[in-house]
């Protein structure tokens, strides 16, 4: 559907049509302000909340069905209709809060049990919403008919991984902290608009995934402060008798070459203060290489102080599921 319609911009902005004038400004932006998809989630919005009913007969998210040509008829009114709205939710970056990553978090730190059993604090960076700081809470379907996590979670997992079995534990999660340079609350109507607003509508499996996620963060707390990732890292400190994990998903691009180094260090020195009472792991699924020399992968990966060094523990989608553990 969104292929569709960014076909479709295009040629229209090209040709000098409604949306020159809804993205005038905006044509220096660079590639990663993501233009494209912030108007495509501002167009969202306004269907999600009543705003676009000739549109909203088009959308999945909402019950209606795409049709290329009529639907974008209907798009092209909305931008006509409603430009200086739109103009100004393109200065909103986008805010997706993936719940399928969740598996990597919560597989992880099913594998950090197997070595330190204590329970955890959660400490996430780029956590958006907050709704991953739950993983626990969710349901993890594998193909063999196994699960883990909550049995009667309002958010399923279906072939959540393979690969190497991981050995069931009850996680112990006794604080669930995130940072973000801008949180959003997803006990709020706004902030669950906003979140559901940048998941593409004919991707129902991720939209039951956030709207089961978002019941979810109603019933477990967590506390998501605004503040940037360096600040946060720096502010952490070590607890007896827990083990501290620092998290993060497909963010760590997001921060300059000097910020990644400089998060990389803050976190190694914490590491370095690490006892065996009061351990300390890192535990991210990012784009990364396994040798200079190869293709980027979503790689799992974990390291544990005292001792050890950075361990992969498997693969995933970039949205998260499914996960491969190696």
């Amino acid at each position: 559907m969104y292929a569709d319609l960014l076909r479709r911009l295009v040629d229209d902005y090209e040709l000098g049509g409604t949306s020159t004038a809804v993205l005038a400004g905006f044509e220096s932006a660079p590639g990663d302000a993501l233009i494209g998809l912030r108007l495509l989630g501002a167009v969202h919005r306004l269907v999600l909340s009543g705003q676009a009913p000739e549109l909203a007969v088009f959308y999945p998210s909402v019950g209606g069905e795409w049709d290329a040509v009529l639907g974008w008829e209907a798009f092209d009114q909305v931008l006509a209709a409603r430009g200086p709205e739109l103009r100004n939710l393109l200065t909103q970056a986008p805010q997706t809060n993936e719940v399928g990553r969740s598996t990597a978090l919560y597989g992880g730190l099913l594998r950090l049990a197997e070595v330190v059993p204590l329970p955890v604090r959660l400490f996430e960076i780029g956590s958006s919403g907050g709704l991953n700081l739950r993983a626990d809470h969710f349901r993890y379907n594998l193909a063999d008919g196994s699960s883990y996590g909550t049995a009667d979670s309002s958010v399923v997992l279906e072939d959540a991984w393979s690969g190497r079995p991981i050995t069931p534990a009850v996680l112990r999660i006794a604080e669930r902290v995130g940072s973000d340079i801008a949180p959003v609350n997803p006990l709020s109507e706004d902030g669950a608009l906003t979140l559901t607003s940048y998941v593409w509508p004919d991707m129902t499996a991720r939209l039951e995934r956030l709207r089961g996620a978002l019941e979810v963060a109603r019933k477990v707390p967590a506390d998501v402060r605004r503040e940037d990732a360096l600040s946060f890292l720096r502010n952490l400190e070590l607890s007896e008798g827990h083990v501290t994990v620092v998290w993060h998903s497909v963010m760590w691009q997001y921060l300059s070459p000097a910020e990644q180094t400089a998060g990389d260090a803050l976190i190694v020195a914490l590491g370095a203060r690490a006892t065996p009472t009061t351990p300390l792991a890192h535990l991210c699924l990012e784009p990364m290489r396994r040798t200079p020399e190869a293709e980027p992968e979503f790689l799992i990966v974990l390291q544990v102080w005292p001792g050890g060094a950075p361990r992969i523990l498997g693969t995933a989608d970039p949205h998260g599921l499914p996960a491969y553990w190696e």
